[in-house]
């Protein structure tokens, strides 16, 4: 018991001093990206727990100026790849050339692709086909590829942010629901408000285009991730969610309203999910542990892309946000 008192009180001033290294990276993506507090913070959670995200949104919110604004700011290399369908798995891994020197024995050179990156924006993922969908996200498991047999480690920290488009959906390849999960959250990016906009308008249109300074570096980065799995959890905390996510499964008799509108619900990939995210959301608010509030507000982008309406609840107009609402409420309680 003494042990472990004495690595909280050692862990404290780490923690202190990263939750203000983070809100401060956290003010300067948002000097950049106006109206989008939320989707920011997400997007740092998202990092901050070492996973990836899936960026939902329509044309023009700034969903690649945000990977370009966060890669900046926490100091890591930032690509972005635009999917189509044309595009081929050895596009964004990489592929072997033939090397043939005059006078030296022909040999095969691994290219590395735009795979090769600390953060990915892979813009409207679900244009590209299954073949290429997958091995991106065998990457984003596995932290390597492997060609012609060998294997090739991406750099670490290694992120995907991926963009999906929720209105043009003719000639899209939707993600299948295993692949799905592989991304920590779901983050519904919106329209700015009247403020936000306008003062977007003035910053965007006149001659000042000043970059984002960087806050972090790769290493801190690492070093903040190691410490949010060394952050606390109260067992209240880890008892909220376990009753969310297993009240989520429908056929347990958990809850009447899953069994009834939920096709399938979230495995235990989404529990790991919240205690990560929850930790990382209180880091980046300044407190030391995370609270059962913060698992109310992370269930809606851990579990919305982890659960599926039924027929039955589609005909009758029920929404995936309104159901996870309820059943968080019900957790907390």
């Amino acid at each position: 018991m003494t042990n472990i008192i004495q690595t909280e009180e050692a862990i404290v001033p780490k923690l202190e001093a990263a939750a203000e290294r983070i809100q401060k990276a956290h003010r300067a993506a948002g000097s950049v990206i106006f109206g989008q507090e939320m989707v920011i913070e997400r997007a740092l959670i998202t990092i901050l727990s070492g996973g990836h995200a899936l960026l939902i949104g329509v044309p023009g919110l700034a969903k690649t100026l945000l990977v370009e604004t966060l890669g900046r700011v926490l100091g890591l290399d930032a690509t972005r790849v635009q999917f189509t369908p044309d595009l081929m798995p050895s596009d964004i891994i990489g592929s072997e050339v033939l090397d043939e020197v005059p006078g030296q024995q022909r040999s095969f050179r691994f290219i590395k692709g735009p795979i090769f990156t600390q953060l990915l924006m892979a813009d409207e993922i679900n244009r590209a086909s299954p073949k290429t969908q997958s091995a991106l996200l065998q990457a984003m498991q596995e932290h390597h590829v492997t060609v012609a047999g060998v294997r090739h480690d991406v750099p670490t920290p290694f992120h995907v942010l991926a963009t999906q488009n929720p209105l043009e959906q003719e000639g899209t390849y939707p993600l299948p629901e295993a692949q799905l999960d592989r991304f920590l959250l779901q983050i519904d990016v919106g329209y700015p408000d009247l403020a936000a906009e306008r003062r977007m308008l003035y910053a965007t249109t006149g001659l000042d285009d000043s970059p984002v300074q960087s806050v972090l570096s790769a290493n801190d980065l690492l070093s903040i991730q190691r410490l949010v799995r060394q952050m606390p959890v109260p067992d209240r905390v880890v008892e909220a969610i376990l009753r969310l996510v297993r009240s989520a499964r429908p056929g347990t008799g958990a809850n009447e309203e899953t069994d009834q509108f939920i096709a399938w619900g979230p495995g235990p990939r989404a529990s790991q999910a919240f205690m990560l995210a929850i930790r990382a959301k209180a880091l980046i608010d300044g407190r030391l542990a995370p609270s059962v509030e913060d698992v109310v507000a992370l269930a809606d982008p851990i579990l919305k892309h982890r659960m599926a309406l039924s027929f039955s609840a589609r005909a009758e107009g029920k929404d995936i946000s309104g159901i996870i609402a309820r059943l968080a409420e019900a957790a907390a309680e």
